[in-house]
């Protein structure tokens, strides 16, 4: 069984002369596995499994700071100088050999950094307004800055060209471009504050050079808010002007629309919902931008599962839907719904863990898939035909027994991946239901999804242990203690 080609998902999109083979990408976040800035095999794994799992898109560099003065908080990469080409290159050549087309994102921080780091350079803003999740209190940026600024998005842009990149996403969403459009952040009087025009000069300036440098082959898109959702802050009005504005400028092949404010932890926590959270508020935002203009729409943040996706496309929200942590949680979900086994997505449930990482300067890795940034020793999929559900199992032959005692997380796990590997499995739970702890943590109203990782557990560890036309799983065995 595949899906059907009529699957709203499965259909390509053209963004000028570069073809999407779906409608699902990855969009640009640090998982902070970057070594010295650069992407090394870690980090290039991370990115390849995606292409090879089916997504169309994915975006790099989430953050790629283009200056010194542009310090990394996430553990990013910097494309501030030729030394990341190679590396850069590298990559792009393994995720395009799979297939997926790969952009890399460029920013610089603006006062959403620190200064006591690097070079210890000051940081940089609009206006000296001081950001509550850093800190920091930036200088406000000279008129020989807002052009060495613009200089360096074009220098990276170029680096990035030459390193073979299919289109360039600009940031403008809660960093140095962003602060300059947001009334929050931009209290400046002169040619570059006051009205909406003047606010957005910065961003217009950096989109035209950057075109220019990268010419017309290459994709290039902004990143940018539909909503702060902040008093004082960029309304949505605002922001479907701001996305005319970029329209207008004839240099864009797409915008990415998220919503929200990240300024603070509570910002931060309404723009990557965690579990407990409403999700769609960036659905609603992208849909207002994409009735305002031509380009086409991507939108980034909270969509977790097929059915949300196909609604943001039927609906009108968006062209393309970024599922980037379910794809942390299964980097495989394009291949399997290719596949007609939509069941078999190990589901994202906004656990937060690998966000929660990357805040701490740690590796984002996946509280509910252990393979996740692990992807140079140990395998998403460990048996890809029983995974993908083309498996025709030998249902006769003798196989090494397996006895896993305790139906948690941890014991069903293992029987699944005994199973995939050929192992017959005995599974032991003394309570009557499998799923140990999570179904306690369950229990709490904002953290009710967990309990679809219990679910899908159980439901892959009995259909591997006992293949379909084999004995069944038996009901868990309760020990006689």
């Amino acid at each position: 069984m595949t899906a059907p080609r009529t699957d709203p998902l499965l259909l390509p999109l053209d963004l000028g002369p570069l073809r999407l083979r779906n409608r699902i990408l990855s969009t640009a976040h640090a998982p902070s596995l970057a070594e010295g800035g650069h992407p090394r095999d870690r980090y290039r794994a991370y990115h390849v499994e995606k292409a090879r799992g089916g997504v169309a898109l994915t975006i790099i560099g989430g953050s790629t700071n283009v200056s010194p003065d542009s310090r990394s908080v996430f553990g990013q990469l910097y494309a501030g100088d030729d030394s990341v080409v190679p590396r850069f290159r590298q990559l792009t050549e393994e995720v395009k050999a799979e297939g997926a087309a790969v952009m890399c994102q460029l920013t610089h921080m603006g006062r959403r950094t620190v200064w006591d780091d690097g070079g210890w350079l000051p940081v940089i803003g609009p206006s000296p307004t001081r950001e509550r999740a850093h800190r920091a209190i930036p200088k406000a940026m000279e008129e020989a800055e807002i052009a060495r600024v613009t200089r360096d998005f074009e220098a990276a842009a170029i680096r990035c060209s030459a390193a073979g990149f299919d289109g360039i996403e600009i940031l403008a969403h809660g960093h140095l471009l962003g602060q300059f459009l947001s009334p929050l952040v931009n209290r400046r009087d002169d040619a570059w504050g006051g009205d909406l025009g003047n606010r957005a000069r910065f961003l217009l300036e950096v989109v035209g050079r950057v075109r220019e440098a990268i010419g017309p082959d290459l994709a290039l898109g902004v990143r940018m808010t539909g909503d702060e959702r902040a008093e004082g802050g960029l309304t949505p009005a605002d922001c479907v002007e701001i996305a005319r504005l970029l329209e207008r400028t004839g240099a864009l092949s797409f915008l990415d629309v998220i919503a929200g404010a990240p300024y603070d932890h509570l910002g931060l926590a309404a723009w990557v919902p965690p579990m407990g959270m409403q999700n769609l508020g960036h659905l609603e935002s992208a849909a207002a931008i994409r009735a305002a203009v031509s380009l086409p729409v991507f939108v980034a943040g909270g969509v977790n599962d097929l059915a949300t996706a196909r609604f943001a496309l039927t609906e009108g929200a968006a062209d393309m839907v970024g599922m980037t942590r379910s794809q942390i949680a299964d980097p495989w979900l394009v291949a399997k719904l290719q596949a007609g086994q939509e069941d078999r997505i190990r589901p994202c449930v906004g656990l937060g863990y690998c966000v929660d990482r990357v805040n701490k300067g740690r590796a984002a890795v996946c509280g509910h898939n252990v393979a996740a940034g692990r992807e140079r020793t140990i395998p998403h999929l460990v048996n890809s035909e029983a995974e993908l559900g083309t498996a025709k199992p030998s249902l006769s032959e003798r196989r090494p027994r397996t006895v896993v005692v305790g139906g948690g997380p941890a014991g069903m796990e293992a029987a699944r991946v005994a199973a995939l590997r050929g192992q017959e499995v005995h599974l032991f739970e003394a309570t009557p239901q499998l799923g140990g702890q999570l179904l306690l943590a369950a229990q709490s109203q904002t953290r009710r999804q967990i309990r679809s990782v219990a679910v899908w557990l159980e439901a892959r560890s009995r259909e591997q242990a006992y293949p379909s036309g084999s004995t069944p799983m038996p009901r868990p065995r309760t020990s006689s203690r």
